[in-house]
């Protein structure tokens, strides 16, 4: 059988490719207007001057999930962001739109009603017939590192939220779990399904989600596979701030808003809480590989299970496009 694998799959490596250094593009503004940068379709960032803020939202195709091309585009994100100035109470970018401070960035969707459904369970359908462990382990370090990167708050003295609007499941869920403070409308979802077709989230889930409840509460909720509420995701800890539908982007600017004053002290706490969990990039890679081993014993049951939703994220996507 022809798997014809993608190419930049087969391109992921750990260190700054080419790719990475590829600068992105500074949307032309006007000097009262914020800054955009285009990384590409499927991602943009913009620079918040009110809230000292840089927005990160993304729009995947065809289906709203980690597709090679978008990890490659966070990767460059990631350099982006490391090139800051971090000498002072905040991040520094200097560019031609001028010198853009910010003291926080927001991971958010542009897709209406989903932040993220997760991997790219076609790919992944197609790496585990073909025995493509190789393909699988690069798939899983890209996912890591720019996750890791975040968690890390891209090594500048800033605070890194996940505004969540929509559907919040498998891959997507570790990546809004990276960030330091979790905002969700009311009508956002989350869960792991995973569990469905005999595998596990293996790109931070466990690792984010032990440090914050435990490591009982973690594994019942991986181990579900059950949709669980923003109001639940409040109650077990996971949620920092459930806002009305709709009002997402005010409840972030909010929770920054409150915050003012004391934000350089905050994030120092959070610098804190990153060095008393010590969570290295080292067992992040540990969980993929077990992650990957575990991916190549599927059987052709579950591999139809994990084609069945990635139908349904083609018509949930579908659907969506037409409203």
């Amino acid at each position: 059988m022809d798997m014809d694998i993608p190419q930049p799959v087969l391109q992921m490596h750990l260190s700054a490719s080419p790719a990475e250094r590829t600068p992105p593009t500074l949307r032309t503004t006007r000097a009262e207007q914020p800054a955009e940068f285009i990384f590409s379709d499927q991602l943009s960032a913009t620079h918040d001057p009110q809230l000292r803020a840089m927005w990160l939202r993304w729009n995947p195709a065809p289906r709203p999930n980690f597709n090679p091309a978008l990890l490659e585009d966070l990767s460059r994100y990631c350099h982006f962001l490391a090139q800051a100035d971090g000498s002072q109470r905040e991040g520094l970018i200097e560019c031609d739109a001028g010198s853009l401070p910010f003291g926080y960035t927001v991971l958010a969707s542009r897709v209406k009603g989903v932040f993220n459904l997760g991997g790219d369970l076609d790919l992944f359908a197609r790496l585990v017939a073909s025995q493509d462990g190789e393909g699988l382990l690069r798939y899983g370090h890209a996912c890591i590192k720019v996750l890791h990167q975040n968690y890390m708050s891209h090594g500048l003295p800033i605070t890194t939220i996940s505004l969540i609007q929509g559907e919040c499941l498998g891959g997507g869920f570790e990546a809004a779990l990276s960030s330091d403070v979790l905002v969700a409308e009311k009508s956002a979802r989350f869960g792991f399904p995973e569990i469905l077709f005999n595998l596990f989230p293996g790109m931070g889930a466990y690792s984010f989600l032990e440090r914050k409840i435990g490591y009982r509460e973690t594994e019942r909720l991986i181990a579900s596979g059950k949709i669980y509420s923003a109001d639940d995701m409040l109650d077990l800890g996971v949620v920092d701030v459930v806002a009305p539908d709709g009002g997402g982007e005010a409840a972030v600017a909010s929770y920054i808003g409150a915050r003012r004053h004391s934000r350089s002290g905050l994030a120092g706490l959070a610098a804190a809480r990153r060095a008393v969990h010590n969570l290295e990039y080292e067992e992040l890679s540990r969980v993929v590989k077990a992650w990957a081993e575990t991916a190549l014993r599927l059987s052709a049951r579950d591999l139809k299970l994990m084609q069945r939703l990635v139908s349904r994220q083609n018509n949930m996507h579908a659907s969506r496009n037409l409203h």
